[in-house]
Order: C-alpha cells, then sequence, then structure tokens
C-alpha cells in the first residue's frame, strides 16, 4: 500500500464515520480537511479570479490533480470546479461502492478556505460533488458569499455547467 493509497483510507473511514454519527451535525464541520497543503503555500491575490488562479497553480503544481478549471456563475455566488484524475478519486470511488454519497473535497476546501482568508468571504460551503470513476473527472459546485447580504441569494444551479 503506497502514502496516497493508505491516506485515501483514512479519508474514507472518517467520512463513513462522520456521515453515521448520531447527531447528524459532523458531516457539516469538515470544510477544514485537506487545508493544510494550500495554507502552507503563499497565496496571493485581491481578485477571485488570482486566488483562484494561484490556488489551481499550487494544486496541480503538488500533484493532487492533473488539471483543474472553475467558473463563478449562479449570481456570482456558485464556484463551479471541474478537476481532472484528482488524487482523492479512489476515495470517492470506495465511499460510493459503501453505499455513501461523498461529500468532503480537500481540493475544494483548500479553495474556498483561501477566499475566505484572503479576501475575507462571509461563509463558503460545498454544496454539490459528482465523479466519473471512467474518466477521472470530478464536478463541485461550492457556494461562495463574499457578503452578508449574498446570503440567501437565490439562482437555479442546474443551468449552470462549467
Amino acid at each position: 500500500m503506497d502514502n496516497v493509497e493508505h491516506f485515501n483510507n483514512m479519508l474514507v473511514r472518517l467520512e463513513e464515520l462522520l456521515y453515521h454519527e448520531l447527531s447528524g451535525c459532523a458531516a457539516w464541520k469538515v470544510e477544514l480537511v485537506g487545508i493544510d497543503f494550500i495554507q502552507s503555500k503563499k497565496i496571493e491575490g485581491n481578485t477571485e479570479k488570482e486566488v483562484i488562479d494561484h490556488c489551481i497553480k499550487e494544486i496541480t503544481a503538488g500533484g493532487l490533480v492533473k488539471s483543474m478549471t472553475y467558473s463563478i456563475g449562479g449570481k456570482g455566488v456558485l464556484l463551479s470546479l471541474k478537476m481532472k484524475d484528482c488524487v482523492h478519486l479512489p476515495k470517492e470511488i470506495r465511499l460510493k461502492k459503501d453505499g455513501i454519497h461523498p461529500y468532503i473535497c480537500p481540493i475544494a476546501n483548500m479553495i474556498l478556505d483561501q477566499l475566505i482568508e484572503k479576501l475575507n468571504y462571509e461563509t463558503t460551503y460545498l454544496a454539490k460533488l459528482d465523479f466519473n470513476e471512467k474518466t477521472g473527472e470530478c464536478k463541485v459546485k461550492c457556494a461562495i458569499y463574499k457578503t452578508p447580504d449574498k446570503i440567501g441569494l437565490v439562482s437555479d444551479w442546474s443551468k449552470e455547467e462549467l
């Protein structure tokens, strides 16, 4: 077993345990999983584009994903991420086989963390995580709220594609 497999196995176990946690609250407290990598880098930027582009550069250079693209839509509160060949894809596949829909994305968490840290976003969260094990592609939709007045802004995200 290599290191990546070992760490993915640990994440699977954590995600399974939190999914079955009795209060039902633990699954919503996982935004910090994975952010240590990006916090160890010198991410700079004054705009969403600058911060996200710098994060993607570090994430791909670190070999965590082969490629990554993004778009911002949904009246400015939807961050759509598309990743190819993520190191965590085996975790998603195993969880799905175990009957649990994956809900932790360490890669998305890194970008959301930096939007809060560098641009003082009010709050962010991962809203949807889909993956295709045949193509090795992951699609993640995240809510990003820059200011309190953006919270509760409604748009139809089902029509938004990357």
